[in-house]
């Protein structure tokens, strides 16, 4: 087991080197990387039911094991989503603008990768293939930190990976895995200043603020999904009943699930009871304020804590309200600034929900599940940004990169 210190040594040797490469050889050994984890199923698949036995022993919840598992499909869309980056433009190298200074300098600003990224994250393996394409295509070096529960899953997919690579001409130690996934390595990789240039936590809350309160690493923080959806007065009920059973059941266990749904008091006494049927197919616990639990058959008394929390579990916090800004307002009090979505059939009142809901990704009419880097066409996602400073929202490629002012002189001086 090779030591932090030692993984980020070698990233720093290759760093130039994957920064310099050709779109062409990036794309190859993507497309390499593809086939290999194919190739490779069978083998990632058993080093998964090493890590599905050990939660069973641990008794996991339902959710927390439905991202753990890993299956022939999920490995042929993790494949399928290496061999989307290598289509995808590549980010490096553009330069957006160009403009003459008063000295007659030609000014450019070219976007350049960040160098070293370290990523840690939880129960998630496919998160491993994914990061591990959208570094490599933006010409980043990438130190993977998973969790416990995922590790033999995550080692089989790096070994895949790290073994295609070795085929080509770009360095597999562009690609590492920090095999030790206690405490104490998280700490440390949370203060790899020399060797790590930004890092990246994805997964659920503690984790999150454990990373954002601890690092001295620059962090680029996304965020838990304390989502919502809105049913305004004017909502066609079909609709609002499709829009939420989605958002809800869909995935629950993502960041990107609806964990409380807020309803117009002039459609309450109609649509709740509609909408608790359709919950109810798929054993959603309701925990609702006294006015909705008015129009419900069954439900749990909702608490202060219910609005804050990200259940990741087939539970919906139910609340009516009495107004459109009554309905922003619970959003921008409670809302971890991920995803929000509007029912509305009223244009203007779906307009002020677009411009007055700050969180990174806002709905009209469309469910919170479409928040994602391959639904939003970046081919995958290195995790949902809900912070404003670089990037918000999906993180794709041109979030993997930075920039700097290339300058064209003609023997100028100050």
């Amino acid at each position: 087991m090779e030591s932090l210190l030692t993984l980020g040594k070698k990233a720093k040797q290759v760093e130039r080197q994957l920064a310099q490469a050709s779109s062409k050889e990036k794309n190859d050994a993507l497309l390499s990387m593809s086939r290999g984890l194919l190739e490779d199923s069978d083998s990632i698949i058993e080093a998964n039911k090493k890590d599905i036995k050990n939660a069973e022993k641990n008794g996991i919840s339902d959710s927390l094991m439905d991202r753990l598992t890993l299956t022939t499909e999920r490995i042929e869309s993790m494949s399928q989503g290496l061999a989307d980056i290598a289509k995808l433009p590549d980010p490096i190298g553009i330069v957006d603008s160009m403009w003459t200074n008063e000295s007659g300098l030609k000014i450019g600003k070219q976007s350049v990768p960040l160098g070293v990224i370290g990523i840690i994250y939880e129960a998630r393996p496919n998160v491993t293939s994914d990061a591990a394409g959208l570094c490599f295509k933006s010409g980043n070096v990438v130190i993977l930190r998973g969790g416990k529960a995922a590790f033999h899953s995550n080692l089989a997919i790096v070994d895949s990976l790290r073994k295609s690579l070795s085929k080509g001409r770009l360095p597999e130690t562009a690609i590492q895995l920090v095999e030790d996934t206690s405490r104490e390595s998280a700490n440390e990789m949370m203060k790899l200043n020399r060797y790590l240039d930004v890092l990246i936590p994805r997964g659920g809350a503690t984790l999150i603020k454990a990373v954002v309160e601890n690092a001295t690493v620059p962090v680029i923080e996304t965020g838990t999904g304390n989502c919502h959806v809105y049913i305004d007065q004017s909502a066609q009920l079909e609709m609002a009943k499709d829009i939420i059973v989605n958002a809800k059941t869909d995935r629950p266990s993502v960041c990107n699930a609806a964990e409380t749904l807020l309803i117009h008091k002039d459609v309450a006494e109609e649509y709740l009871p509609v909408l608790e049927k359709a919950l109810n197919e798929w054993n959603v616990e309701l925990r609702a304020d006294e006015a909705a639990g008015e129009h419900l058959t069954t439900f749990t008394p909702a608490t202060e804590e219910d609005w804050e929390t990200e259940y990741l579990d087939y539970i919906l916090a139910v609340k009516v309200v009495d107004s459109l800004d009554a309905a922003m307002s619970h959003i921008n009090q409670y809302s971890t600034g991920h995803s929000e979505a509007i029912v509305t059939n009223d244009y203007f009142t779906g307009q002020r929900f677009h411009r007055e809901v700050d969180s990174a990704a806002v709905y009209v009419n469309a469910s919170t599940r479409f928040t994602d880097g391959f639904e939003f066409g970046f081919g995958a996602e290195i995790g949902i940004s809900t912070q404003k400073l670089h990037a918000r929202g999906p993180m794709g490629l041109p979030e993997l990169t930075s920039s700097k002012y290339i300058v064209f002189g003609e023997g100028q001086t100050v």
